[in-house]
């Protein structure tokens, strides 16, 4: 007999009245049983091989590892209920949340019995993935606002992961009334708190207005972090800024990428409330306006390096047209020719520059360190020798190409850069154009504009490729594997030739990083510039009726595709042969280089050190990865070894003797050096004489005039003396 003197109300509702609150409740039950079927009984295979529960068996393992999340793929959601795909595309905020939630009752299901201390169950995550085509950040407007997009780009800046709170507690000053477990919606909204106390109790004042505070303790937390997407480098139209994108991650999805990496977004474009003005002015202008952001569910980082241009995207046929192209015997040539169609002449370099597009391999010894293989290049020399033309035709057709100039660009633009978040107040990096081009080319001209000390900034990068960062409280090391490619005019803005050496004005330390050194002159001749003068004109005479490719060259797609095709499929390495050539060969090289140093008696201020020697092995590997074959054969050192000749080796020699005193005869530079003895025996290191008498002296010795001077004028660049006194005396200081 309990329960008799109950106080129930019993009514029966003639008018069927809120039954519209209860069929969106039904309805939402319904759909998330129907996520419970998928997740439940999707299976994959066939009944020969046996069925794999996908979903189920992936739910169980993650939950056993204390992962809580599940990666569910829109295609096989789509197959298995058309209906339900539809629903999650087009309202996913609501969506997520069933499926969510009926992941966690899956995992109840399949996990039972927990061991003890585990029987609550944990919250799942669903993330989602899928392989419809991405669209652009550009694309993003106001109708796909909060459907789930998919969107590619670069993460340039992450902020550290945070804390957000997904249920809280709130409790009133005065009257002590607490409200527990309020859900804050996911995302970048925040909660409002009532304003007013609705506990009325006889004999008490009212609460005032705002009573209530949040009881940080009884609150549930997720991990969120904020990343900044920028569109890809190759997607922006030219002459535009990039586009950028606030993206909000929690979870499972918090430290997944770093700056620097290029992915692929899943996420919900959604909005948020402006941040409101510091003057909010009586007319409240952006009471409407909201600025949009995207809640991240699902994330793709795309392969490590320069896997993601074209590599994915090759179709069986393109694979075999690609390796049939690469198997032509001539192949090197063809793709030499192909480099900048439009530029008359410099063979050499086009077919160093195809060098560097392709790269050699890169190493990784068991004791952790890496070798690069990517190969620099510098180009010194004339203006008007269609040194920028080549680089920006590299930017063109290299999967990925940043181009600066040395004027415009500074350390931090270059490497990377630390920022204080406007919202947030704490620091966060920004990766620069190294960084950006991770697995592509920088092409930096004016390289000689640049300031001393952003050129050392690159130091790092073009060795070690890595970027290291000690500012403002973040320590960290970015990866910059990118090839350099540099072009620079000589100190006197034309390459001087009786001044040798001094055209070139680059530590040896950065000289000794460039793989390959040219020096482009502008010769006069006349056979040469009438060749040019009509390939020029023929260029203004027909710009755009020319279109098709001339024979025997790649056009300028099938090319980016045949480099990006080679660079993810070889990596080839020198063959035993080889190898035993370029070690005898080396020998040569750095024997030569020191009889010439003691000839000329001063150190060249291009050095021949060990990292020549990977360059020719880089540049053997690269020729061999043209051709698509393992190993690099002993032609591929050859033409390496021809290469390096032509472009490092004679800057090296350029220097000091051919035309460096103006007299390029032997008996010429047999006098010069004997008055230069004769000199240095004349006065010790310390004594002072006088320009007139020496000058006499040697006239004497019926030496003439004009060779006194020009030695003088030698030991004095050089810092040998010094003129004292009007310049009238000669003071020797070493």
């Amino acid at each position: 007999m309990s329960g008799f003197d109950d106080p129930g109300i019993y009514y029966s509702d003639s008018f069927g009245g809120d039954a519209s609150v209860d069929e969106g409740q039904v309805r939402k039950s319904q759909l998330q049983k129907r996520f419970k079927e998928f997740l439940r009984q999707y299976r994959v295979g066939t009944d020969r091989t046996g069925f794999t529960f996908k979903y189920r068996d992936e739910l169980k393992r993650h939950y056993n590892l204390n992962q809580y999340w599940v990666e569910v793929e829109m295609e096989d959601l789509a197959s298995f209920d058309e209906d339900l795909a539809d629903y999650l595309y087009k309202q996913p905020a609501e969506h997520l949340q069933l499926l969510e939630e009926a992941a966690k009752e899956v995992a109840d299901e399949v996990t039972r019995p927990r061991p003890s201390g585990e029987e609550t169950l944990q919250d799942i995550q669903v993330m989602l993935r899928s392989d419809a085509n991405a669209a652009n950040i550009r694309s993003l407007k106001s109708d796909q606002m909060s459907h789930l997009v998919k969107i590619p780009g670069i993460v340039i800046a992450a902020t550290p992961v945070r804390a957000k709170a997904t249920r809280i507690a709130i409790q009133c000053r005065s009257c002590r009334n607490t409200i527990s477990n309020i859900v804050v919606r996911p995302g970048l909204e925040g909660y409002a708190l009532p304003r007013k106390c609705n506990t009325e109790q006889a004999g008490r004042p009212k609460c005032p207005l705002d009573p209530y505070f949040i009881m940080p303790d009884k609150c549930k937390c997720v991990d969120f972090q904020v990343l900044k997407l920028q569109e890809s480098p190759d997607a922006v139209p030219h002459g535009e800024m990039p586009r950028h994108l606030q993206l909000y991650c929690d979870r499972y999805l918090c430290d997944k990428v770093v700056p620097g990496n290029r992915v692929t977004i899943m996420g919900i474009y959604s909005i948020k409330k402006s941040a409101q003005s510091k003057n909010r002015s009586r007319d409240n202008v952006g009471v409407g306006i909201r600025s949009a952001y995207i809640r991240v569910v699902g994330i793709q980082v795309d392969v490590e390096g320069s896997g993601h241009s074209f590599a994915g995207s090759v179709t069986p046929q393109e694979e075999e047209e690609l390796r049939r192209l690469a198997a032509m015997p001539n192949i090197y040539e063809t793709i030499a020719k192909s480099i900048a169609p439009s530029i008359y002449g410099s063979t050499d370099i086009k077919k160093a520059i195809a060098c560097l597009l392709f790269g050699g391999s890169r190493k990784r010894l068991p004791d952790g360190l890496t070798r690069r293989g990517d190969i620099n290049l510098l180009m010194l020399g004339d203006p008007g020798t269609a040194k920028s033309q080549l680089l920006k035709f590299v930017e063109k057709c290299s999967p990925i190409g940043v181009y600066t100039s040395g004027k415009g660009s500074s350390a931090a633009g270059l490497t990377a850069s630390v920022i204080r978040d406007p919202s947030s107040r704490s620091f966060f990096m920004e990766g620069g154009a190294m960084v950006l081009a991770d697995g592509g080319v920088v092409c930096i001209d004016e390289f000689d504009k640049m300031r001393e000390d952003d050129r050392v900034a690159i130091h790092e990068a073009m060795e070690q490729q890595t970027i290291s960062i000690a500012k403002a409280g973040i320590t960290t090391t970015l990866n910059s594997r990118c090839s350099v490619l540099a072009a620079a005019n000589s100190v006197f803005g034309r390459w001087d030739e009786t001044k040798g050496e001094e055209n070139i004005d680059f530590m040896p330390t950065i000289l000794s990083r460039f793989d390959m050194i040219f020096i482009v002159k502008d010769e006069h001749n006349e056979e040469r510039d009438m060749t040019l003068a009509k390939h020029v004109m023929s260029l203004h005479v027909s710009a755009l009726t020319q279109t098709q490719a001339v024979e025997g060259e790649i056009e300028l797609n099938k090319l980016k595709k045949l480099i990006s095709f080679c660079r993810t499929k070889c990596g080839p390495r020198l063959s035993a042969a080889a190898a035993e050539k370029l070690k005898n060969r080396y020998i040569l090289m750095r024997s030569g280089t020191r009889q010439h140093e003691q000839e000329s008696d001063r150190r060249s201020s291009i050095p021949i050190t060990v990292r020549q020697l990977e360059a020719i092995v880089r540049i053997a590997e690269s020729l061999g990865k043209m051709k698509l074959q393992p190993f690099a054969t002993e032609a591929d050192v050859e033409e390496a070894l021809r290469l390096f000749q032509v472009s490092t080796l004679d800057a090296a020699m350029s220097g000091s003797l051919s035309g460096a005193e103006g007299f390029t005869t032997q008996e010429d530079q047999e006098m010069l050096s004997r008055i230069e003895k004769q000199l240095k025996r004349r006065f010790a290191i310390g004594s002072q004489v006088s320009e007139h008498s020496i000058v006499q002296d040697f006239m004497r010795q019926k030496y003439p005039e004009h060779a006194i001077y020009k030695v003088l004028q030698l030991m004095m660049r050089r810092g040998e003396i010094q003129h004292r006194m009007q310049r009238k005396v000669l003071y020797r200081i070493k």
